[in-house]
């Protein structure tokens, strides 16, 4: 496989670099007909995260995945990583692109980016699509509540100077010996060489900073978060997917859009709904978007 500065290159996907809201992020692209989809990863993730799921999208679909600010081949020097800059970041993208609307789909720890994007800048959103997603204010805090089975890493990841002391040189540790195998239920699914994907991208000076931004920031917008919900909503078609998590995402969004909310649960796969479902994943996704591009 040959690999390049934005890692390894895939039959289909070119890689691109746009200069937006002073950082710059890289993305990957295939498709050339249909209606528009930007999909944006969660923790521990990248736009790697898509590998499989892209290529079935793009037969219909012209496809943009994205590296958050922080995190993959996405600017990491000094600055503001919080939901807020990265909503902004994409709405920057998406004009800059000349794509909009979008199907927006997101995952994870990438909930209240997409989130704050579709409630503030509604016109670049043709359709909401949350993967194992939860949102700030309403319950996700609790995954940082060891004290009731929540997450231990988010407190660490939140805490000031923490990360940079006790993960920064211990990638693969953290990535290939806990996150993956402990959140997965598919074996095989991620391999060795997604493992050093990830690790190629999370190990850059900085290379942390992406996720610090996000989870310090799940930790303290819970009530913007759920003012945006009460005053703006998700006006558009909304999906939950649900794998690993059972039906909190359904739950969050429900609560989250005024409208009836689609819901899929993929039965028997872990929270990488991507890596290891990626054809059950297609097949609703496709179904979800082909149904609002007809109305």
């Amino acid at each position: 496989m040959n690999v390049t500065a934005t890692g390894p290159v895939l039959p289909g996907i070119t890689h691109h670099h746009a200069e937006v809201n002073g950082t710059t992020l890289h993305y990957a692209a295939a498709g050339t007909s249909g209606s528009p989809v930007l999909l944006v990863h969660g923790f521990p993730e990248t736009w790697w995260a898509f590998r499989k799921l892209i290529p079935l999208l793009a037969a219909s679909h012209r496809v943009f995945a994205v590296d958050l600010r922080g995190f993959g081949d996405s600017g990491h020097e000094p600055g503001e990583y919080d939901s807020t800059t990265s909503a902004e970041d994409l709405h920057g993208l998406i004009g800059q692109l000349g794509v909009g609307p979008v199907h927006l789909t997101g995952q994870d720890i990438s909930g209240a980016t997409v989130f704050r994007l579709a409630t503030t800048h509604p016109h670049d959103v043709l359709s909401f699509t949350a993967i194992e997603m939860g949102l700030p204010g309403f319950g996700l805090e609790m995954l940082a509540d060891v004290t009731h089975g929540g997450t231990w890493y988010i407190g660490v990841l939140a805490a000031p100077g923490i990360p940079e002391m006790l993960l920064a040189g211990r990638e693969r540790e953290f990535l290939g010996g806990f996150a993956f195998p402990a959140l997965s239920a598919t074996p095989g699914a991620i391999t060795g060489a997604d493992i050093d994907e990830f690790i190629r991208t999370y190990s850059r000076p900085g290379g942390w900073r992406g996720a610090i931004g996000l989870y310090r920031s799940m930790l303290q917008e819970g009530p913007e978060i759920r003012t945006l919900a009460e005053t703006h909503g998700l006006t558009m078609p909304v999906l939950a997917v649900g794998a690993g998590g059972g039906p909190f995402t359904a739950g969050t969004m429900a609560q989250a859009a005024p409208g009836e909310v689609r819901s899929v649960s993929l039965d028997g796969v872990g929270h990488y709904a991507a890596m290891e479902a990626p054809d059950e994943l297609a097949k609703a996704i496709l179904d979800f978007t082909g149904s609002v591009d007809a109305a």
